[in-house]
């Protein structure tokens, strides 16, 4: 099993969703990347460039966030995670949990929904 990085719980504001009063008014969104690397070389020099900086990942999470809206969150997560694999190539895999707790179904009550992806770097060829 590979080692992991994880960011949990980060919270943005942005203007994804499908409904017009969504994209104007915007809403709060949380992010949570489960990132898989070798964390060998960092936990064993420990050196900042034998590793991702998490400060590095939580900016491509918020440029995907706070940018241009996306009407579904399964975008959103597709987006992020096709972002970070493709910004540091050490990771091996992604996982990308978009939650949004003010999601707009009338009468329900819920913690939040969520779409979370997985994607895996591809073997070259």
């Amino acid at each position: 099993m590979p080692d992991r990085l994880l960011l949990s719980g980060l919270a943005f504001y942005g203007r994804h969703g499908v409904l017009p009063a969504e994209r104007d008014l915007g809403g709060r969104f949380v992010v949570d990347v489960e990132a898989a690397l070798d964390l060998r070389p960092a936990g064993a020099h420990d050196d900042l460039a034998a590793t991702v900086d998490y400060a590095a990942l939580y900016e491509e999470v918020r440029a995907v966030m706070e940018g241009p809206p996306l009407r579904l969150i399964e975008a959103v997560a597709e987006r992020i995670a096709a972002r970070l694999l493709a910004a540091f190539p050490p990771l091996q895999a992604v996982t990308v949990r978009v939650h949004k707790p003010g999601a707009p179904l009338p009468g329900a009550t819920f913690a939040t929904i969520a779409a979370e992806v997985t994607r895996a770097r591809e073997a070259p060829p």
